[in-house]
C-alpha cells in the first residue's frame, strides 16, 4: 500500500475522479462494519448485510450471523500451500486413493469360509483326530511326564496342565491365521467402522459380552490356561485366598475385554460425552480457569498481530487486537492493515506513521480512498488473506485427478495474471458465476489496498451495485456521473493516436494500423498545440473529413503560435488525403458511431471535462465499472470494449510502479480483440495485471486469432454448451496424456471330450449362450484429456471445465467444476 507517511493513500499525478456516488460516512471507530467472514452462498437469495448500519455510541454493537466464525477462528483456520486453484481456506487433502476393495458378496463367503474352516479344524484337535498334534509339545517338556509311544498322552497332572496351555496357544494361532484369511479386518471397517459412533461402540461392546460368556463357559480356552500360568509363575498357595481369586478373574475379564474396547474407541467416545457434559453445566470457576490455561498453552492468536509485538510495536498491536475482540474489525480491515504493515516494515521511516495512524484510527487506519471497508453486499465464498474467490468445487468425475475430487475451487491474482478466456453460450453462467464473485472479490482486494479492477459490460449486467465501484462510466446514460477519456488520459499524440487507432480500425484486417495512427498523430497532435487539450469526436470527426473551415481554422491557430513542426505535420495529411489506402475515411465512419446525440455529453476534451483515464490504475486501488449501451449501439459498444482494452494493455505496460495488481474483466469480448490487444494480453503475465476475457464462442474472434489467442491466455475455462467447433480448439490447447485401457475379448471354447462338448452343448441350450473365455489385453495409450464431442456434450448443465496455470509456471490439469457448489 503506498502511503504517504501518515497512513493515508498518497494521490497519484494528475487529476483523480471521485467516487462515483457520495461517500457514506464511516461508522464510529468502536463500532465499524461487522464481520462478513463467511457471507451467503450464491444460491441464497437474501445474503446477509455485510455492514452495519450507522448506530449510536450507546447501541450494543450488532452480531455477525451464527455461521459467520469469529475474526479469530477465521485467521487462526489453517490455508494449506496446495495445487493451483484449490480452495486453501481450511482445506483437508483427501486421503491416498485406495484400491478397489474386495466385493461385498467375496468379503461376506470368505469370512464364512474362514470360520467354519477353523471351527471344523478345531473339532478335530480337540477330538484328537490330528496325529502327532502333541509332538512339538513332547520336545519342550520331560519325558516322564508322557507314555511312552508316539501317540502317548500325558501321564502327569503336569502334562495335562500342559496340554491345556498347549491348545490354548494353538487355538489363538488359529483363530489369527481364519480373521487373516477371512479378512475380518475389512469386514469390521466395513460394516462397523464407518457406521460411527455410537454404533461402533454398541457392537464391539455386544461383541466383548459374547466373548466374556464364551471363556467363563470354558467354550474358548482362556479362563483355564491363565489361571495355570499364574499357579506355575506364583505357586498354587495364591489360590487360597479368595479375594486374590477375584482379582484374577477381573483381570481376565478385563484383558478379554481391552481388543473390544480399542476397537470400539470406547475410551473416545466416554471422554467426548463426558465433555458434553462439562460444557453444557455451566460456567464454573474450575471450567473457566481451565479454558485459560487452555488459552495460555496455545500459540499465539494472529489476532493478537503478533508482528507488531515482534517489531516493538506493543501499543498497536493491543489496539488492534482489541478491535479484533469486540468485533470492530473484520476480514478486509485484517487484509488491508496487513499489507499496510508489510509496507511499512520494508521502509523503516514508515513505521512511526503506521503506528501513530493505528493508535488514532484503531482498525479504520490506512483507508480506502473512499473510506469504504466492505462491500454493500457479497455473493461468494472469499478468503482476503490469500486473495481467493471460491467459485465451484471438482466433480467426483473420473477426469479429475483422484486427489482433486470434491475440493473447492477458487481463483486469485496469482492466476488471472496469466488472463482467463471463458468460453459458453448465453445462459451458462458466464456473468453470474465466473465474472461477478470474480469482480467482487477484485473489489474486495481493492478496498485492501493490494489491487484494481476495471469491469466492463453491457448496462444492466448484474456486477453488483453502483456502491460498490469507486467510478461508475454509463455511456448513453445522461445521468452518468463519469465520462471515458478516449485517449487514456496521455498528453502524447503518437500514443494516443495508437490506441485510438487500436480502437477504431483493429478489427479490420484490410487497414495498417500504423497508417491508421499516423493520420490521427497528424491531426491530434496540431489541435493539442493549438487549444491545450485534444479534440472531441465531433471536431476530430469534421478534420478527418477534410472540413475546410475546421482546418482552416486550425492552421490559423498554428500559424499564429508560429508552431512550423505541426504546421509540417497537417500539410502531410493535407496530401496523404483521398490518396490510395488513405484510413481517413475509414476512421471518421468509425468515430461516427460515437458522434450521435446519445452521447453529445460524453467524450468530451477540455478543462471542464469530467472524463476517466485509465491512467488512473498506475496509482490507486480504485474500482471502475463501465456499462455500455449495448442493445442500442451494438457497434459503438463492441468499439469502445477494443478501445479499452487497448488502453489497459497500454497502461499496464508503461507502469513504473507494478506492486498493485491491476485486472480487466470485460463480460462480452466479442470483436473486441485484435491481434495488437493480442499481443498485449500476452505481456500483462509479466506485469503484474491480468485480463479475464468471456466469449459466447471462439468464432467471436477473427479466425487467424485462435490460435494466437488461446496461447496467450493461461487459464482456459469451456462451459456447459459449448459447440464441438470450440471443443475442438479446447482439446487441442489442452493436450493429451497417457491412460491405461483395459480390451476385453471373449472366444469361444472348443472342447476336444465327447464328455466335455456334451456338457458345452446342454449348457449353451440352457442359457443360450455358447462357451467362451475372456482374454484381457491392457495397453497403454494417449488419449485427449477432453475430447471436442465430450466438451459439447457430456459437461453438465451448471459445470464448466477449467485449466489453471500461475504466473510462476505452475498449472493444474482441465478439471470438471462444480460451479453450483
Amino acid at each position: 500500500m503506498d502511503t504517504d507517511g501518515t497512513g493515508t493513500y498518497k494521490a497519484p499525478t494528475g487529476p483523480v475522479p471521485p467516487p462515483a456516488g457520495p461517500v457514506p460516512p464511516l461508522p464510529h471507530p468502536s463500532a465499524p462494519p461487522r464481520p462478513s467472514y463467511a457471507p451467503a452462498p450464491v444460491e441464497s437469495a437474501h445474503p446477509a448485510p455485510s455492514r452495519a448500519p450507522e448506530r449510536s455510541p450507546g447501541r450494543a454493537p450488532e452480531r455477525a450471523p451464527e455461521r459467520a466464525p469469529s475474526l479469530d477462528d477465521w485467521l487462526r483456520t489453517p490455508r494449506r500451500a496446495e495445487a493451483p486453484g484449490v480452495w486453501r481456506y481450511g482445506h483437508v487433502p483427501r486421503p491416498p486413493e485406495k484400491p478397489d476393495g474386495v466385493p461385498q458378496r467375496a468379503l461376506l463367503v470368505g469370512v464364512v469360509i474362514s470360520v467354519l474352516s477353523g471351527t471344523l479344524v478345531w473339532s478335530l484337535w480337540r477330538n484328537g483326530y490330528i496325529p502327532y498334534r502333541l509332538v512339538p509339545l513332547k520336545l519342550f517338556t520331560p519325558g516322564d511326564w508322557w507314555y511312552a509311544g508316539s501317540f502317548g498322552g500325558p501321564r502327569t497332572l503336569e502334562a495335562a496342565r500342559a496340554v491345556v496351555v498347549y491348545e490354548a496357544l494353538l487355538f489363538g494361532l488359529l483363530v489369527h491365521v481364519c480373521a487373516r484369511l477371512g479378512n475380518w479386518a475389512e469386514l469390521f471397517r466395513r460394516h462397523v467402522a464407518r457406521r460411527g459412533q455410537p454404533f461402533r461402540a454398541a457392537a464391539t461392546a455386544a461383541g466383548g459380552a459374547l466373548a466374556l460368556l464364551l471363556v467363563w463357559k470354558d467354550i474358548l480356552p482362556v479362563a483355564r490356561p491363565v489361571l495355570i500360568v499364574v499357579a506355575w509363575i506364583a505357586g498354587g498357595e495364591l489360590f487360597q485366598s479368595q479375594n486374590t481369586v477375584n482379582v484374577i478373574y477381573v483381570l481376565i475379564s478385563v484383558g478379554v475385554l481391552w481388543p473390544f474396547a480399542r476397537l470400539g474407541q470406547w475410551r473416545a467416545l466416554v471422554a467426548r460425552y463426558a465433555g458434553a457434559r462439562a460444557t453444557g453445566s455451566g460456567a464454573g470457576s474450575g471450567a473457566a480457569a481451565a479454558d485459560g490455561a487452555a488459552h495460555q498453552e496455545a500459540a499465539p492468536s494472529p489476532a493478537e498481530w503478533p508482528e507488531l509485538r515482534a517489531a516493538g510495536q506493543r501499543d498497536a498491536a493491543e489496539t488492534l487486537a482489541a478491535e479484533a475482540r469486540t468485533g470492530g474489525m473484520n476480514d478486509v480491515d485484517c487484509a488491508r492493515l496487513r499489507h499496510a504493515w508489510s509496507g511499512a516494515a520494508a521502509r523503516p521511516d514508515r513505521i512511526a506513521a503506521f503506528t501513530e495512524a493505528v493508535l488514532r484510527r484503531g482498525a479504520a487506519a490506512c483507508p480506502h480512498p473512499s473510506g469504504d471497508r466492505d462491500l454493500p453486499g457479497r455473493t461468494a465464498r472469499h478468503d482476503l488473506l490469500t486473495g481467493q474467490v471460491r467459485i465451484g468445487s471438482c466433480a467426483d468425475d473420473p477426469h479429475n485427478p483422484y486427489e482433486r475430487r470434491g475440493s473447492g475451487v477458487a481463483l486469485e491474482p496469482a492466476l488471472l495474471g496469466t488472463s482467463l478466456l471463458a468460453v459458453g453460450p448465453p445462459g451458462a453462467g458466464k456473468s453470474g458465476r465466473l465474472v461477478r464473485p470474480l469482480v467482487e472479490s477484485l473489489a474486495l482486494q481493492a478496498l485492501a489496498g493490494q489491487a484494481a479492477v476495471v469491469a466492463v459490460c453491457a448496462a444492466g449486467t448484474p456486477l453488483g451495485p453502483d456502491s460498490a465501484y469507486d467510478v461508475v462510466i454509463k455511456i448513453g446514460d445522461p445521468a452518468s456521473p463519469h465520462d471515458f477519456d478516449l485517449y487514456g488520459g496521455t498528453t502524447d499524440p503518437d500514443e494516443a493516436a495508437t490506441v485510438l487507432a487500436e480502437g477504431l480500425t483493429g478489427d479490420v484486417g484490410t487497414v495498417d494500423g500504423r497508417r491508421a495512427a499516423s493520420a490521427l498523430a497528424q491531426l491530434i497532435g496540431p489541435y493539442r498545440a493549438a487549444h491545450g487539450h485534444f479534440p472531441a469526436v465531433p471536431v476530430l470527426r469534421e478534420l478527418l473529413d477534410g472540413d475546410p473551415a475546421a482546418l482552416t481554422g486550425l492552421r490559423a491557430a498554428l500559424t499564429a503560435g508560429d508552431d512550423r513542426a505541426m504546421l509540417r505535420e497537417l500539410d502531410a495529411r493535407a496530401r496523404q488525403a483521398g490518396g490510395a489506402g488513405d484510413p481517413g475515411p475509414l476512421l471518421s465512419d468509425r468515430l461516427a458511431l460515437l458522434d450521435r446525440p446519445a452521447f453529445a455529453q460524453f467524450f468530451t476534451t477540455g478543462a471542464r471535462t469530467r472524463a476517466f483515464s485509465l491512467r488512473s490504475l498506475e496509482g490507486l486501488p480504485v474500482r471502475v465499472r463501465i456499462d455500455l449501451p449495448e442493445r442500442a449501439h451494438a457497434e459503438a459498444s463492441r468499439l469502445l470494449a477494443r478501445l479499452v482494452l487497448a488502453q489497459f494493455t497500454a497502461v499496464a505496460a508503461a507502469r513504473t510502479d507494478r506492486s498493485l495488481f491491476i485486472c480487466l474483466v470485460l463480460d462480452d469480448a466479442t470483436r473486441a480483440l485484435t491481434p495488437e490487444t493480442v499481443r498485449g494480453v500476452r505481456r500483462l503475465r509479466s506485469v503484474n495485471a491480468g485480463a479475464v476475457l468471456a466469449l459466447r464462442t471462439i468464432d467471436d474472434v477473427a479466425e487467424g486469432l485462435h490460435t494466437a489467442l488461446l496461447g496467450a491466455v493461461g487459464c482456459c475455462m469451456a462451459f456447459s454448451g459449448v459447440t464441438t467447433w470450440d471443443g475442438k480448439r479446447f482439446a487441442e490447447v489442452w493436450g493429451k496424456e497417457w491412460v491405461e485401457t483395459r480390451e476385453v475379448a471373449q472366444h469361444t471354447v472348443f472342447a476336444d471330450q465327447p464328455f466335455t462338448r456334451a456338457v458345452h452343448a446342454l449348457r449353451k441350450l440352457v442359457t443360450g449362450k455358447a462357451v467362451t473365455t475372456d482374454a484381457v489385453t491392457v495397453r497403454q495409450v494417449e488419449r485427449e484429456r477432453w475430447s471436442a464431442s465430450e466438451l459439447a456434450y457430456e459437461v453438465p448443465a451448471g459445470h464448466a471445465v477449467l485449466s489453471l496455470r500461475t504466473v510462476a509456471g505452475d498449472h493444474a490439469p482441465p478439471l470438471l467444476v462444480d460451479l453450483r457448489g
